[in-house]
């Protein structure tokens, strides 16, 4: 690789993408030239950004300290995996699409509402078709339509533009992700939402260039688990079940959901004792039924449903639909599976169940299963992740302690992240303290210092003096990183005390890149200044 000098690295970055500026630094008098630098820099840092962003790692090999951190760090996730950068962004010219499929489900409640949606994005009426797919997510949230309509609203305010409806159509696009990582429209979610932060950041959008910036930088947070898909609520022609085996008992179950509570409740009850195999189909329409049904019975029968059903789908959807069930009862019913059952994917609903109850009594649970050393390893590594998004104290504090019993790299990338998600200042302290925990790896040390400067609670102050602690090169490098994608002004006089200090050529060109990124004004005169002492050596 190519080694820089300091001055033709900072001519570089002034320079831009498309057109170099000629700065004649040995016939210019400094005062000439540190006012030829601030005027260059004012007018080609915005337009030198994208160049640098993906020239930086191969000039300076960062992208080494990037493409290491291991298994944990290779998607970016999601709503929720890392805050303030959101779901997996693509790079590139990517196409996504914009034309709604037909409607596929007469018998969903949303489904005149998608088919209006679609007509009025296919007319190009994007205000209508936003105003109804908006419609479907709030008022039908458990629609087969509603993973996607977070979509195709997101697309339609795009659409319309304006930087509200953009901002609007990135949040759409993150919740998405969040709550349906399975949705058809993910891969075109991330392409869509790639063209919206750009869009955002011509505007000056800070927090859309921070975003892009971070992606194109190619660094990922730890893949969050999948939420089960929900299950697909039978019509006639999906799992083997056809309309001819049960049509008209179909039609009299799918009437049920027009009845009260009190006169449906004990007919699914004798659909669901049923256990003849022709009865199956019946039964995995009768689960969903159900679980839309608010009586004290439903978590137990659903509970039954799961634990003593021969149908394997049966069972799964039983526990699925416990996580929509509100009150103790259906927490009490996903502990008991927790406890006796011993099918893999039953424990994995049951524990991303117990996620969805926002309760006390569920986060215990899932920080007993998470300390159980007999369950399956990607399980216990799913209910660790569930807790980090719950941000309680008792959660921290259990995940820290974990942290220290536990021997389990990959568990330990789990915890890592999961108590930077906690809004907690103790959360942030106790990563940095990990990262200064010479008895830890290197690569366990640098996630704990990535995500440090990713924790909301952990201010640039807490990371400042940090650097000049450490002795480990590969550590100082992440710092650096983290250093450049904190807030403050402390993080910056930390990079600029690094770029003036820094012995090792290699390390201090890192920090002046990072500077480059910034839109202080002080970083002008640091360029110039770095010009300025290479004009006078001999």
């Amino acid at each position: 690789m190519r080694t820089l000098t300091l001055t033709a690295l900072i001519t570089t970055m002034i320079a831009g993408s498309t057109q170099a500026m000629q700065i004649r630094h040995r016939d210019a008098p400094p005062s000439l030239l540190g006012q030829q630098v601030r005027s260059a820099v004012a007018q080609a840092l915005a337009d030198a950004r994208a160049s640098l962003a993906a020239a930086g790692p191969s000039m300076f090999g960062v992208s080494q300290s990037l493409q290491r951190p291991g298994r944990a760090l290779r998607q970016l996730r999601g709503n929720m995996a890392w805050r303030g950068v959101g779901p997996s962004l693509r790079i590139g010219p990517r196409i996504f699409e914009q034309n709604p499929p037909v409607a596929w489900n007469p018998q969903d409640p949303a489904d005149s509402v998608y088919r209006a949606a679609r007509q009025a994005l296919n007319r190009s009426d994007y205000t209508r078709a936003s105003t109804l797919f908006e419609q479907i997510r709030s008022r039908y949230p458990r629609s087969g339509y509603t993973p996607d309509a977070f979509y195709w609203e997101a697309y339609a305010k795009y659409r319309l533009g304006g930087s509200g409806n953009l901002r609007r159509a990135v949040s759409l696009l993150d919740e998405q992700a969040d709550r349906h990582p399975d949705a058809a429209t993910r891969g075109d979610g991330s392409a869509l939402l790639t063209r919206v932060l750009g869009e955002l950041a011509r505007q000056g959008d800070e927090d859309a260039s921070r975003r892009i910036d971070v992606a194109a930088l190619g660094a990922v947070a730890p893949t969050s688990p999948r939420s089960p898909r929900q299950p697909r609520v039978t019509t006639g022609r999906a799992d083997g079940c056809r309309d001819s085996d049960d049509g008209v008992q179909s039609a009299a179950l799918n009437a049920l959901l027009q009845m009260d509570s009190e006169r449906a409740v004990p007919i699914l009850r004798r659909v669901l004792a049923r256990r003849d195999a022709g009865s199956a189909c019946l039964r995995r329409r009768a689960v969903f039924m159900l679980s839309q049904q608010e009586t004290p019975e439903t978590g137990a029968m659903l509970l039954n449903v799961a634990k003593t059903d021969p149908d394997p789908e049966v069972r799964s959807q039983a526990v699925f639909w416990l996580s929509e069930v509100e009150g103790d009862a259906a927490v009490e019913a996903l502990v008991s599976i927790l406890g006796t059952n011993t099918d893999r994917d039953l424990q994995e609903r049951a524990v991303f169940a117990l996620s969805q109850h926002e309760s006390p009594r569920a986060d215990s649970a899932l920080r007993a299963y998470a300390s159980r050393t007999d369950t399956p390893k990607e399980t216990r590594e799913k209910a660790v992740f569930w807790l980090g998004q719950s941000e309680t104290a008792e959660n921290a504090t259990f995940l820290q302690d974990l942290f220290g019993r536990t021997r389990d790299a990959n568990l330990k990338e789990r915890i890592l992240f999961s108590v930077s998600q906690i809004d907690r200042p103790e959360s942030g302290r106790w990563l940095v303290s990990v990262a200064k925990n010479t008895s830890e790896s290197t690569e366990v040390r640098k996630k704990a210092l990535f995500w440090a400067g990713q924790a909301d609670a952990l201010s640039a102050t807490d990371l400042s003096g940090l650097y000049a602690t450490m002795t480990n090169r590969d550590l100082k490098e992440h710092l650096i990183f983290v250093l450049a994608q904190a807030d403050g002004k402390a993080a910056l006089d930390e990079l600029i005390k690094i770029a003036r200090t820094e012995r090792d050529s290699e390390l201090q060109k890192k920090a002046i890149f990072w500077l480059s990124q910034s839109d202080d004004p002080r970083v002008a005169d640091v360029l110039a200044e770095f010009l300025d002492v290479q004009t006078r050596r001999p």
